[in-house]
């Protein structure tokens, strides 16, 4: 981290050396760039600041890279560019950062540069955007068309364009590109690249008193000579009301945001104008931060016997053990626990990190820790701006923030002194990223950054992961458990619904059987709430024809597209293609074209015509795009404005609402049979968690009614026992007869082509040659997916287990990585495109 030194003596004279940046540029190649470091930037480049260097043929692309080392050796084989531009007085990147970067491309066999680029927020990536201006030595007017002609004249005026800007000028239906290129070809303009930095401070314009008037005598010297022009005193006491000048002349040099003069009624803004020209007034702009200063009330958390001997063994276990497990069943109050854990963590002079799986529950837990922490807490989601981001990370660097609360992208936050971090809801599979690369797993991530900076690691579930939990019990791990819920609550009583049951008697009213549209009505009578669970969004899955059984299909992927009935069209939710809801079959001309299934869309939708009296809402992908969207869904239902709340997984993760006594649960069985080795364990944690959101209240047991054909299945005996530790027991014993996590690490490699047949002639020799080097045992497939064309694409999936602590890793993903380069360096087979999928879920 030391400056750089530009200059180094000989014992005879002064020999000038030159410097070298080895650099980290955001794009998938495997090596770092080695650039040369200007005379004037020697001083001043430090790693870990940002800097720009242009890249590509004749320098045509420009890059926002981050330094990674600096030293006085010039790269071999190719010439050294000039950086063109520091960005940072400071590193915004830290030494743990680089560790990390360097550490997850060599763990999840991507590029360190696709690291970084996910890690920096996009408002700390330059953006480079094509503009034209005109050439200043163009002479040649009678080359021109009349149209071009206007056009120059124009852009003479506006002295430089961007393309978007030209195209409206130029008015509908013209061909932009042709245009710039005839007027490029007779050397009229010039294209060029402004480079422009996307994080841009929120100004806020203030005004305030003249110095000079700060002194008594001299402010009533002013006011004197403004009583024969009453709206400009006007002006001057209105200011003098919010700025006591006089009480304390410091706050004046603070002044008054413009804003507050202008909303004023008795304010003439004409006055205010010519007291500014007159300079009696002085306007000046400040850095306005994007996130309030004003801190909320310090709540006082009081822990309950069982949460303050949890807290207290967790501790003792951090004495041991650098990683600790709560087990704690729903609703038990592990947030109380983890405030107390974090208060400690501050307290010490450390940095926390709190991380949840959804931003959907960042929206609720947020709003508690706010009550504790105030603005002394960072919040980080996508669903914040690239500005917002900005200052978050700004904040963390500058220690504004020592605590932040986020979801899986947080762990990229530049922190260098992290006491704690607490992994919420630890099996969530929302914590793994599946595109683009690197497709990590952020406890994983969370757990490698604790063990540099030696900080703990307090990992909470009701429903652990498999792995998690195996590593508790073999000693790895510390465990500690909550076995109560908070205060008086019970857990649900849960009941199942035998759906063949309900449709042979014919009682079943669309999706609804009579058991639940009874107790929805109840629950309803009693000014209750009741949330109601569909892992399935949409409308409906599928349109048949019924007559001769045409699918609506994807022409991008093979998949069915999803009916959405309130935007009137059918979607892909792979690729996002959309088209029109055909009115007849377009294969036998038939109007019996139907919706199959349902989903999330549908079950809102029938809601509203059984129940026409009652508010319902819904909680899935297409309803919480915006900004606020989820904060608006939860605020609504947790001001109980609304009878029942329709979603997907989003409202299984650990939602707090102390009016909600029911839960319904659709389609079960397709998530229990669903063709993973990890769905038994995957259909228990969410079939437990969104139980759990039932009955938190004390002194009132919910109830959670799942609809199955099968009632007898084993798994749904277990949640109803809340048996995590039967199903821990038997799903194990499986796993280890079978070699998977956590017995052994999983990489999944996924081969993709346009044309079926190469991307399968790839497969078959890349999966030969991993058979012949670790055994067929070790190496499934190729196999199709379920989807095996997504985006044109066909793809074949290779499964390679290794055991753990019994085969070199590093040297198996080597050998990988060396088959890989080997299959997309054959000319035949250079357009394949092979996926890495490192501990894939």
């Amino acid at each position: 981290m030391e400056n750089l030194t530009h200059t180094l003596f000989s014992s005879s004279d002064a020999e000038e050396v030159t410097f070298f940046a080895d650099l980290i540029l955001p794009i998938p190649v495997p090596k770092l760039f080695t650039y040369r470091v200007p005379r004037e930037m020697a001083d001043v480049l430090k790693i870990g600041a940002r800097v720009i260097v242009p890249f590509g043929k004749n320098n045509s692309r420009v890059f926002t890279a981050v330094v990674a080392r600096l030293h006085n050796s010039p790269p071999t084989g190719y010439q050294a560019r000039y950086i063109t531009e520091v960005l940072d007085e400071y590193p915004l990147v830290t030494g743990y950062q680089l560790e990390l970067f360097r550490w997850m491309a060599e763990y999840y066999m991507c590029c360190i540069g696709d690291v970084m680029n996910i890690a920096l927020p996009s408002g700390l990536k330059i953006s480079s955007q094509s503009k034209v201006q005109v050439n200043p030595d163009f002479d040649y007017p009678e080359l021109l068309t009349e149209f071009e002609d206007v056009l120059l004249t124009e852009l003479k005026k506006q002295q430089a364009l961007t393309y978007d800007e030209l195209a409206r000028l130029a008015g509908e239906g013209t061909n932009v590109p042709a245009l710039i290129k005839s007027l490029v070809g007779k050397k009229a303009v010039i294209v060029f690249e402004e480079v422009r930095e996307k994080y841009i401070p929120k100004m806020i314009r203030k005004v305030r008193l003249n110095p000079t008037y700060e002194e008594k005598e001299q402010l009533l010297v002013l006011l004197n000579r403004l009583e024969k022009l009453p709206k400009q005193q006007e002006v001057v006491m209105r200011y003098l009301s919010h700025v006591p000048v006089q009480m304390n002349p410091e706050l004046n040099q603070k002044g008054l945001d413009k804003t507050i003069l202008n909303q004023d009624d008795t304010v003439s803004q004409s006055s205010l104008t010519t007291l500014i020209k007159n300079t009696v007034f002085e306007t000046f702009e400040v850095i306005q931060p994007r996130f309030s200063d004003n801190a909320l009330p310090h709540a006082e958390i009081k822990l309950t016997e069982a949460q303050r001997e949890a807290s207290e063994q967790i501790m003792a276990q951090f004495e041991r053990q650098n990683i600790v497990l709560l087990h704690g069943i729903t609703g038990s109050g592990k947030t109380e626990v983890y405030i107390d854990l974090i208060q400690q963590a501050l307290g010490s002079g450390s940095q926390v990190l709190y991380l949840l799986p959804e931003i959907a529950l960042t929206t609720q837990i947020v709003v508690r820790l706010q009550r504790v922490f105030g603005d002394k807490m960072g919040i980080y989601h996508s669903k914040f701006s690239d500005n917002e981001r900005v200052e978050v990370w700004k904040g963390v660097v500058s220690g504004q923030y020592q605590f932040v609360v986020g979801v899986r992208s947080s762990v990229f936050l530049p922190f260098d002194n992290l006491g704690l971090i607490i992994v919420d809801e630890e099996h969530e599979t929302s914590y793994k990223q599946h595109d683009p690369a690197p497709r990590y797993h952020a406890r994983d991530v969370a757990m490698m950054l604790a063990h540099w900076q030696q900080a703990k690691v307090l990992l909470g579930s009701a429903t652990p992961s498999l792995e998690t939990y195996y590593q508790a019990k073999q000693g790895r791990y510390g465990l500690v458990e909550l076995v109560k819920r908070f205060g008086d609550a019970t857990l649900p009583n849960i009941l199942l619904i035998d759906t063949k049951v309900e449709k042979r008697q014919k009682t079943m009213k669309n999706e609804f059987s009579s058991a639940l549209l009874n107790a929805l009505e109840t629950n309803m009578n009693r000014k209750e709430q009741s949330i109601l669970f569909q892992n399935r969004r949409g409308y409906s899955p599928y349109m048949q024809c019924e007559d001769c059984d045409w699918t609506a299909e994807c022409p991008n992927c093979a998949v069915s597209l999803t009916y959405h009935q309130r935007d009137a069209e059918l979607r892909c939710h792979y690729c996002g293609h959309k088209e029109e809801v055909p009115r007849i079959c377009p294969i036998c001309g038939s109007t019996k074209v139907r919706t199959i299934g349902f989903g999330t869309e549908k079950l809102e939708d029938q809601l509203q015509i059984i129940f026409p009296a009652s508010k319902v809402l819904r909680m899935d992908l297409d309803t919480t795009r915006a900004k606020n969207a989820y904060q608006q869904i939860i605020q609504e239902f947790e001001g109980g404005e609304v009878d029942i709340l329709v979603g997907t997984q989003m409202i299984t993760k650990g939602l707090d609402f102390d009016n909600v006594s029911l839960v319904g649960i659709f389609d079960a069985d397709r998530l229990i049979h669903f063709p993973d080795f990890r769905a038994t364990e995957r259909s228990f944690q969410m079939l437990t968690q969104v139980s759990g959101r039932a009955g938190r209240r004390a002194g009132r047991q919910g109830t959670v009614l799942i609809q199955t054909n099968n009632p007898q299945q084993t798994i749904l005996q277990k949640i109803i026992e809340n048996d995590y530790k039967g199903l821990y027991d038997e799903e194990i014993r499986e796993r280890q007869d079978f070699n998977y996590p956590p017995f052994s690490r999983l990489i999944k490699l996924t081969v993709r082509h346009a044309d079926k047949a190469i991307s399968q002639q790839a497969a078959d020799r890349l999966a030969a040659e991993l058979m012949d080097a670790l055994g067929s045992s070790r190496v499934l497939g190729p196999e199709q997916p379920l989807v095996e064309r997504i985006r044109n694409l066909f793809l074949f999936d290779i499964l390679v287990k290794i055991e753990r602590d019994k085969v070199n890793i590093k040297a198996v993903k080597s050998y990988i990585q060396d088959r890989i380069n080997d299959i997309l360096t054959d000319k035949g087979l250079r357009q394949v495109s092979i996926i890495i999928d490192v501990d894939c879920l």
